[in-house]
C-alpha cells in the first residue's frame, strides 16, 4: 500500500487570512489546499496540479492548485448571505455547501505537454467522498483518505491535515522508479479493510495538532504493519501573480472596454489567490488617438 501524509500550518492560514472568508469557507478551502496537495504528492509531474469545484450552492467555486515542487495556491467563491444562515459551528454536507456540479482535477506541465483532466459529480458529505468517487470511477484504484481543516485552540491558526492511502498493484512505478525495493504481497480484503479502518479512527485534533509529529502520528496509526517513510516535500505558499502578469491581462482587453472598468482614472487588477492589488493608468493602455 502506498500512503501521502500532508500537514500544514503557517502556509494555509497565510493562504485562508489573505482574505476575509467566513470560518465556514476557509475550513472548507483548508481541506481542498490538504487534498490537492495529497492528490499532487501521489503524482509524478512538473507542472501545476489543480483542483476546482463549480456548483450552485452557497460556495460557488474552490479553487487549490499545487505548483511543484511544492507552490501552493488556493481561492473560494461563494455567498456571504447564505453562508451566514448556517448555524454557528456546524460544518454543513458537501452538498448543502457546493450544490450540485462538479469537481475536476487538472494536471497541467506546460504549452508542449497534452493536459490531463479528470471530472466526477459532487457526490458525497465530504471533500473526501468526492475523492474516493473519483478514484472508483475514473482511476480504478481503490483509494481511503481523511480530511481536517481547524483553527487550533489557544493561537486561532489556522492548520489542515490529510491522509490519503492507496491499494495498489503489484509493483509500483512509482516507488521503482525512485529504486526502492519493496517486499512485494498481494494485499488481502481483509487487510484492506483493517487498514482503512485504523485509518477512519484519525480524529481532526490528530491530524491538525502541531505538537504531534507526522512520524509519531503514522506510528500510532500503522505501527502494526509497519510504516516506511521518504524524505518529505516542503511546501510553502506560492502565488503566481505579479504587476507584469496583470498588465498582459489588461492589455488583451479591448480598448473600448477599458474606460468602464477605470476608477478616477485609474485600472486596479486584484488577484484572487492572494488578494494583491496592482494600478495602472488607464491612459498606458489606449490609443493615442482615443479620449476616455
Amino acid at each position: 500500500m502506498r500512503g501521502r501524509l500532508v500537514r500544514l500550518g503557517p502556509a494555509l492560514d497565510q493562504i485562508l487570512t489573505r482574505h476575509d472568508y467566513p470560518e465556514l469557507v476557509c475550513r472548507l478551502l483548508g481541506e481542498a489546499v490538504a487534498l490537492s496537495s495529497a492528490l499532487a504528492g501521489a503524482l509524478k509531474f512538473d507542472g501545476v496540479f489543480t483542483l476546482q469545484t463549480k456548483g450552485d450552492g452557497p460556495v460557488s467555486t474552490l479553487v487549490a492548485d499545487v505548483r511543484s515542487p511544492g507552490d501552493l495556491r488556493g481561492y473560494a467563491q461563494f455567498d456571504g448571505e447564505a453562508i451566514a444562515g448556517f448555524e454557528a459551528g456546524s460544518y454543513p454536507s458537501i452538498p448543502r455547501l457546493l450544490g450540485a456540479g462538479h469537481i475536476a482535477f487538472t494536471v497541467d506541465q506546460g504549452a508542449d505537454t497534452e493536459r490531463y483532466q479528470g471530472i466526477v459529480a459532487l457526490e458525497g458529505q465530504n471533500l473526501a467522498d468526492c475523492a474516493h468517487n473519483y478514484f472508483r470511477e475514473s482511476e480504478q484504484i481503490e483509494t481511503a483518505m481523511v480530511l481536517a481543516s481547524r483553527k487550533v485552540p489557544g493561537g486561532g491558526r489556522w492548520r489542515s491535515g490529510a491522509i490519503m492511502l492507496q491499494r495498489l498493484p503489484e509493483g509500483d512505478p512509482s516507488l521503482l522508479a525512485r529504486g526502492v525495493e519493496v517486499e512485494r504481497d498481494d494485499v488481502s480484503e481483509d487487510d484492506w479493510r483493517r487498514v482503512v479502518t485504523m485509518l477512519a479512527s484519525t480524529k481532526d485534533h490528530e491530524l491538525t495538532d502541531p505538537k504531534l509529529s507526522g512520524d509519531d502520528l503514522l506510528y500510532r496509526l500503522f505501527h502494526e504493519d509497519g510504516v516506511r517513510i521518504f524524505e518529505p516535500t516542503k511546501l510553502q505558499p506560492g502565488c503566481r501573480c505579479s504587476e507584469e502578469r496583470a498588465e498582459r491581462i489588461l492589455a488583451q482587453l479591448p480598448p473600448g472596454e477599458l474606460p468602464g472598468l477605470a476608477v478616477d482614472r485609474e485600472l486596479i487588477v486584484t488577484c484572487e489567490f492572494c488578494n494583491a492589488s496592482y494600478t495602472f493608468s488607464l491612459e498606458q493602455f489606449l490609443p493615442a488617438n482615443q479620449e476616455a
